[in-house]
């Protein structure tokens, strides 16, 4: 097994923008020739966009782009910036009388984090695309990861920042990564169990123990609502959308690994499969790595965010 660059896998455009003074942004993955895509919705409160489409039982058999953003809901308009450029290229599925682009999103909530009033919007999504095309792997405080925060129990005060991770490998011609966005509502650990990012004191010298302050209390919170972990699995590997709905499936345990608590309904913790490739391999060795790559990539989100 050895690493590689995310763009290695081929067939992918990968696309940041973002507004560091209003702390929003946006990633974009974008395959021009387009991508078998499933998908996993283990959180409570998704904001999201066109993903019946990678329910098995619908007809489209591809994507063109996948958006991972800032913005809760209302960050969903940077889509249109993505459409707007694909049909510009002609990049779609085939109507008769043009071609409609086929583009999947998901948002976190960070209107918390600096200026809640601006969003990811259509000049933003555009703005992504173009930037795309110089296919930079960034990782960070950058692009959808711009506003990520970390341990938000009792809000942006005591929590840390984090961002954007990226994590890829090649095993054997298998070519597979995770690109993720980790804005959890708890705290995130190493491989050894070493808490590396989270909940935090007041004045925030130290860690608090997440789960003893919220056993603490048993009302809710109005910080639930601000939270979701949101990414990809890219790979190679000729996988139906059915498999790739397993192997996002898969990529979960990656979420469960490292962030705890996890996939409660103050998140709306949701993986994406994608496949750009041919390349034959067995479902349960791609899953099995894809969580492994998730870990590390949602690792690399905290320790490489300012």
């Amino acid at each position: 097994m050895k690493e590689i660059k995310l763009t290695d896998i081929g067939n992918i455009n990968i696309g940041n923008a973002q507004d560091i003074e209003n702390g929003t942004g946006l990633t974009v993955i974008i395959s021009k020739e387009g991508m078998a895509a499933g998908v996993d919705i283990r959180g409570g409160g998704p904001a999201s966009r066109e993903t019946p489409l990678l329910n098995p039982l619908m007809q489209a058999d591809f994507i063109n782009a996948l958006v991972l953003s800032g913005g809760s809901a209302y960050g969903l308009d940077a889509s249109s910036g993505v459409m707007e450029y694909l049909e510009e290229r002609n990049i779609g599925l085939n109507v008769g009388v043009g071609v409609v682009p086929l583009v999947c999103q998901s948002c976190i909530f960070d209107l918390a984090y600096k200026n809640g009033k601006v969003r990811p919007d259509k000049k933003m999504g555009y703005e992504a695309c173009l930037n795309s095309e110089l296919n930079e792997i960034k990782e960070g405080s950058v692009g959808g990861g711009t506003g990520a925060a970390v341990g938000k129990l009792y809000g942006m005060s005591q929590a840390q920042k984090s961002g954007l991770g990226i994590y890829a490998v090649e095993v054997g011609g298998l070519k597979l990564g995770a690109l993720v966005i980790v804005n959890a509502f708890g705290d995130v650990f190493d491989s050894k169990g070493n808490k590396i990012a989270g909940l935090t004191n007041k004045d925030g010298t130290q860690f608090l123990d997440f789960k003893e302050e919220m056993y603490r209390s048993l009302a809710p919170k109005s910080q639930f609502t601000g939270n979701t972990t949101i990414g990809a699995i890219i790979t190679n590997a000729k996988l139906s959308k059915a498999m790739l709905c397993k192997v996002a499936s898969m990529a979960q345990n990656g979420l469960a690994r490292r962030i705890s608590p996890v996939h409660t309904l103050a998140d709306g913790d949701s993986v994406y499969a994608l496949s750009v490739g041919n390349f034959e391999a067995d479902i349960n060795v791609v899953g099995t790595l894809a969580c492994q790559v998730m870990e590390n990539a949602i690792e690399r989100a905290v320790t490489l965010s300012k």
